[in-house]
């Protein structure tokens, strides 16, 4: 049976620059600013655009060593994506199949990212306790990156 969350997080910064860091560039941007928990990342095939996979390293202590991820929509100029897990995460532990759809959209100078992750729960696994974790996992992301936009004004222009 397949479920699904929503969350929206207001940020500071423009939505362009927004997307740009915590989705286009979050490979490079994740172990600067969530080096306790990421602590490397690449892309391992594809060129950043649709079917692209990248894959992300955890820290040590984490529940999951990585997780690979597969860019399935990307518009740039709308400032939205959607992704898959491929591998490795909660795959085949907490989920049969995860995907994300993220828009970041402007409001006034700032911006408000809304997510929504659908994915389905293996029986026995707590579907509230996984989406709160989910949400604040992404809450994290969306909150890094904007500190490191607002500490760094150039960067993501």
């Amino acid at each position: 049976m397949s479920s699904s969350w929503t969350t929206e997080i207001e940020a500071v910064v423009a939505a362009p620059r927004l997307f740009k860091a915590a989705i286009l560039d979050w490979h490079n941007m994740a172990p600067k600013i969530a080096s306790d928990k990421i602590v490397s990342a690449a892309p391992v095939e594809g060129d950043g655009n649709v079917g692209s996979i990248r894959q992300f390293n955890f820290a040590p202590g984490l529940p999951f060593s990585f997780v690979k991820e597969r860019l399935d929509f990307l518009d740039v100029e709308k400032c939205e994506a959607k992704s898959t897990q491929v591998e490795g995460g909660g795959l085949g532990v907490h989920v049969e199949s995860a995907s994300t759809h993220i828009k970041v959209e402007p409001k006034d100078g700032t911006s408000v990212v809304k997510v929504t992750g659908t994915y389905n729960p293996l029986p026995g696994v707590d579907v509230a306790a996984e989406t709160e974790k989910a949400k604040a996992a992404f809450s994290g992301v969306i909150k890094g990156c904007e500190a490191y936009l607002v500490a760094n004004p150039d960067a993501y222009n």
